[in-house]
């Protein structure tokens, strides 16, 4: 009951517009004020301490300093001339294109608001130009970042990796498929859209040969990254940690060697801006610490699964039920602030019911970030819409024919589990 009532404070203070981090350590910390609680104030500061002594973390401040270095690198440039050369002949040729960047930038960026931020600025305009609804433009490139923050890497699997003490190399590896099933279902309800609006492609004919291997060799460096991501965990060359340095000093190298397009000055900017948003997720995982063990000393992931093994005798009823829960908490709060909190709590209840957590986690992850582009409080919708000036009831009933196709290929997650399960076993054993 004290946890219980430890949630609704702290979803309280976030409510009337106390900072995530703020609100999450506040409530923690009351917790250990009560006078009920027998154990000494100081176990809270220890908990908070505590948070920051992983080295899995340290891949959360590097993952997001390349994110802002591939801005200035000439990655972003290259990667969309591959795009448009791969799909500007389908009808509706730019939305397909920026799905299909989307899929490009996941094995790089690892952000779902970041992506849909970039192209918004970048293909928004254009789209819009060419007739597409702003409604239509805003809710596509905003789910289209929901690819983005699937394949690896993914800041959210990072957090959900270390919370739950479940392998992000795994993870990693488990977010390929899934990864590809989004753009496959979103580009097919653009394509449904697309013929019944009459977007136009881009180009009038299929790509040659040449022009294909012309824009392959022109964005060859920035498509191998992932490729070494992926080869470096499987074969223990680095762990996700070290892939995380190895991905900044390989962004810097192509962008100041290769490409020659970074300056110092880019650099500079990219670390102040990777401080800003490294200062504001750290706090807030530090804070969860002391809420997360709150949440252990009370036995609530026990208790949690104790009541649900005994209502569900099925796997995949558990897993859809989780998966509404999930749907509609992420509506309302920001993915993050939704791991942070519940990771702890609901990674022992499936493990108890027998279900993988990588499994489980490529749902949820897939879930809470697709419930930061949907109404009423969604960051990346905000985000979009505010770029394009795109009214948010447009942007809502635009979104419905891609909303469907994530949801398709969640139930599909849910229902065939080796359709996420099968690479990394394949891979890591």
């Amino acid at each position: 009951m004290t946890s219980f009532l430890l949630l609704c404070l702290a979803l309280g203070f976030m409510v009337v517009g106390m900072p995530v981090a703020f609100s999450i350590g506040i409530a923690s910390i009351v917790y250990f004020l009560l006078p009920g609680t027998f154990m000494p104030d100081s176990t809270a500061v220890q908990r908070i301490i505590a948070a920051s002594q992983s080295f899995p973390l340290l891949a959360v401040p590097l993952f997001i300093l390349v994110g802002h270095l591939m801005n200035g690198s000439g990655i972003t440039p290259r990667l969309l001339t591959l795009a448009t050369t791969l799909a500007g002949w389908m009808r509706g040729g730019l939305a397909q294109t920026s799905l299909l960047l989307s899929a490009l930038m996941g094995g790089i960026s690892g952000s779902a608001v970041a992506d849909a931020a970039m192209q918004s600025r970048v293909l928004g305009p254009p789209m819009i130009k060419e007739g597409y609804s702003r409604g239509f433009t805003g809710a596509l490139l905003s789910i289209g970042g929901l690819i983005t923050a699937t394949i690896p890497p993914s800041l959210g699997l990072i957090l959900y990796g270390f919370l739950g003490e479940v392998s992000i190399g795994r993870l990693f590896i488990a977010g390929i498929v899934p990864g590809v099933l989004l753009t496959i279902a979103l580009m097919l309800a653009t394509a449904w859209v697309s013929r019944k609006r009459d977007y136009k492609p881009i180009n009038d004919r299929l790509p040659t040969g040449r022009e294909v291997l012309s824009a392959v060799r022109r964005s060859f460096w920035a498509i191998l990254f992932p490729v070494w991501l992926v080869v470096g965990i499987r074969f223990g060359i680095f762990t996700p940690s070290e892939a995380g340095a190895f991905a900044v000093a390989y962004a810097v190298f192509v962008g100041v060697v290769i490409y020659r397009e970074l300056s110092w000055a880019d650099i500079v900017d990219a670390m102040l801006l990777s401080v800003r948003d490294i200062g504001m997720i750290m706090l807030i995982i530090l804070f969860s610490g002391a809420f997360g063990y709150v949440i252990t000393f009370e036995r609530v992931p026990q208790t949690l699964a104790e009541l649900t093994i005994g209502i569900f005798s099925s796997q995949t009823m558990l897993l859809i039920t989780l998966s509404l829960f999930l749907l509609a908490f992420g509506m309302l709060v920001e993915a993050t602030v939704i791991v942070m909190l519940l990771t702890p709590i609901l990674v022992p209840v499936i493990t108890a019911a027998g279900i993988d957590p990588v499994h489980f986690g490529l749902i949820m992850m897939t879930l809470v970030t697709f419930g930061g582009m949907t109404p009423p409080v969604g960051v990346s919708m905000f985000t979009v819409c505010g770029i394009l000036k795109c009214s948010y009831k447009e942007y809502t009933v635009e979104m419905i024919p891609l909303a469907v196709a994530v949801l398709a290929v969640v139930m599909i997650m849910i229902l065939f589990p080796d359709v996420v399960k099968f690479l990394p076993r394949a891979m890591m054993g």
